[in-house]
């Protein structure tokens, strides 16, 4: 056979023309999402803005009210069930027995999944996430970074396919934000699909690829340097003193869309660089700044979108 002959794997997630109401307000509407095997796919937007509804419908965990699409190769609609027995759902809120050890949760877990042969998936689990050496300790004594271990390796007991996470690092340390990312690369480098719902832009920087969704609406979808570069937005850093000053001049100017000071810099971004440049104009001349064009951030990319959303809810 050659090598054109050979069929493309099946994407785990395949979605098209989603919509879900509640009530009178569209909280996803008309969202199309396709996620490859192996894939860390980050879902990011304002708070209320749709993006676990989303995720529950790409996974058969809500029934939307229209669209179509397949999660694991099953349907979303007629196969929910078979779908939810191949997933790992990590919620923001911790939501284990504080008084019972980090052991005795991931039994528990094992016995609500009837595992068979738990003792070994458990000691596996606590192994993998480094929990061994406190298997004994209380769920409830835990620091936030602990706590996300113990809600990971209860995630993963059952061996799923695919493994969502909202927010899963929410009020955790920089060292446990960053361990726990590294176990998430090895899981997806065996196989494992991940989504995960993010306001961290150094988390985005680490999937694979981004949507941001915003009220509902799919705004942007693809690689992080591809949702850069699709913004069509510009930015220029202004370096040197009085910066707090400038931006409040800068504030309403035609071209200039967004402001933000960050230590001894001035990020200045608009879609229109020629607008941009000409109302930074007046302090080009000056000795003790510095004007200079540079690459948005996702952040700004971020801003950007979400000052282009509507509300629904409003």
């Amino acid at each position: 056979m050659s090598g054109d002959d050979v069929a493309a794997p099946t994407p785990a997630i395949d979605v098209r023309g989603l919509v879900k109401r509640f009530g009178t307000k569209t909280v996803v509407d008309d969202v199309s999402i396709r996620v490859e095997t192996g894939e860390i796919y980050g879902f990011l937007g304002p708070n209320g803005s749709g993006k676990t509804t989303t995720i529950r419908l790409l996974c058969g965990l809500l029934t939307p009210d229209a669209g179509e699409g397949t999660c694991l190769g099953l349907d979303i609609r007629r196969h929910s069930a078979a779908i939810k027995r191949q997933v790992g759902y990590m919620t923001q809120k911790f939501s284990f027995w504080e008084d019972l050890s980090i052991a005795e949760n991931l039994d528990f877990v094992a016995r609500m999944y009837d595992l068979p042969d738990r003792r070994r998936r458990v000691t596996e689990a606590l192994e993998r996430l480094g929990l061994a050496n406190r298997r004994t300790q209380l769920a409830g004594e835990l620091s936030g970074g602990w706590k996300q271990r113990l809600a990971l390796a209860a995630c993963i007991l059952h061996e799923p396919k695919l493994l969502l996470l909202d927010e899963p690092t929410a009020g955790v340390d920089p060292k446990a934000r960053r361990e726990f990312w590294d176990e998430i690369h090895r899981l997806a480098g065996e196989g494992l699909t991940v989504l995960v719902s993010t306001h961290y832009m150094d988390e985005a920087e680490r999937c694979h690829r981004i949507a941001y969704i915003a009220y509902g609406t799919l705004m942007a979808n693809g690689t992080v340097d591809r949702v850069v570069a699709d913004s069509g937005l510009h930015t220029r850093l202004v370096g040197g003193a009085g910066l707090h000053r400038i931006a409040a001049e800068l504030e309403g100017k035609p071209g200039v869309e967004m402001v933000a000071v960050f230590g001894s810099r001035l990020h200045v971004s608009g879609t229109d660089a020629a607008a941009l440049d000409a109302a930074l104009s007046p302090w080009r001349g000056r000795p003790d700044l510095r004007i200079t064009a540079t690459e948005p951030t996702l952040e700004d990319v971020f801003i950007h979108l979400m000052n282009r959303s509507t509300d629904n809810f409003r």
